[in-house]
């Protein structure tokens, strides 16, 4: 039975002709399915479902989700980032905690400094709004740079981010950059590519970073993350999301933080 599929023009370039025109015939589309990004009940066969492509070197993943919660398109992550979304369908993966910051995942920057995502939810204008908090390890030098100092903020702003003032304000958007959500799982942050190309990313967890039901749930509903940046030593291991908060009103006081809303992205 033909399938209620949106397979983009990108996917369908990766997949090929034949392969595209065997899913929207229903050949190899499933009729249920798990939407990868909230996880509820799918049925291609009665609303509109996207294909999403994961690519990576040597593996490509085909998942399905509601097109009211992502639109078909291809991503391309690391081989292994891509063996852990593998991993994540299968269920090897637990889910944290709800009400407590998830916690954090590193990724190298050159050979010093990695970055801390942070999952937890900010509450602004009495709704909870799912946030990601970034902070280096170290100080971040600018590329090519021999010198010391910490430009991480002064990069971030150049790349479109805005300087903090009160936390209880939204972060203005910014374009091109989006928020991984794969399998139910935090896998990346991404920006735009170098001349209009696929987008890279920013920022991978070493393995999926798990977030509460909470956050997904928010996540799925405002199809927005607010990213906050601040250099090392701002921010910290928090316990708990009231004192991730405090973190956060305290780096935004001593100018020491920026942000952006960003869309979700993959599934």
């Amino acid at each position: 039975m033909p399938r209620m599929l949106d397979v983009s023009e990108d996917v369908r370039a990766e997949i090929g002709d034949e392969e595209a025109d065997r899913l929207l015939a229903g050949e190899n589309a499933p009729g249920s399915y798990d939407c990868t990004s909230c996880r509820t009940p799918g049925d291609s066969e009665q609303e509109r479902t996207s294909t999403v492509l994961f690519v990576g070197e040597e593996t490509a993943v085909l998942a399905f989700a509601h097109a009211t919660c992502i639109p078909s398109q291809v991503v391309k992550v690391a081989e292994e980032q891509l063996q852990g979304a593998v991993r994540s369908i299968t269920g090897a993966e637990g889910q944290a905690t709800a009400g407590v910051p998830a916690p954090s995942a590193p990724v190298a920057v050159g050979d010093q400094a990695v970055l801390g995502v942070t999952s937890g939810l900010v509450l602004i204008d009495n709704e909870l709004h799912p946030a990601l908090v970034v902070e280096p390890t170290a100080p971040i030098a600018r590329p090519g740079s021999a010198g010391g100092g910490d430009e991480f903020l002064p990069l971030l702003l150049e790349q479109g981010f805005v300087p903090v003032a009160d936390v209880n304000q939204k972060p203005a958007p910014i374009g091109g950059w989006s928020v991984l959500l794969a399998m139910g799982q935090l896998h990346a942050i991404l920006q735009p590519g170098t001349g209009g190309g696929n987008p890279v990313a920013w920022w991978q967890a070493h393995q999926p970073l798990q977030v509460t039901e909470g956050w997904r749930a928010a996540a799925n509903k405002s199809h927005t993350v607010l990213v906050f940046a601040a250099p090392v030593g701002s921010i910290g291991q928090q316990p708990r999301e009231d004192l991730l908060r405090d973190a956060l009103e305290k780096a935004a006081a001593n100018g020491r933080l920026v942000a952006a809303a960003m869309p979700l992205a993959g599934t």
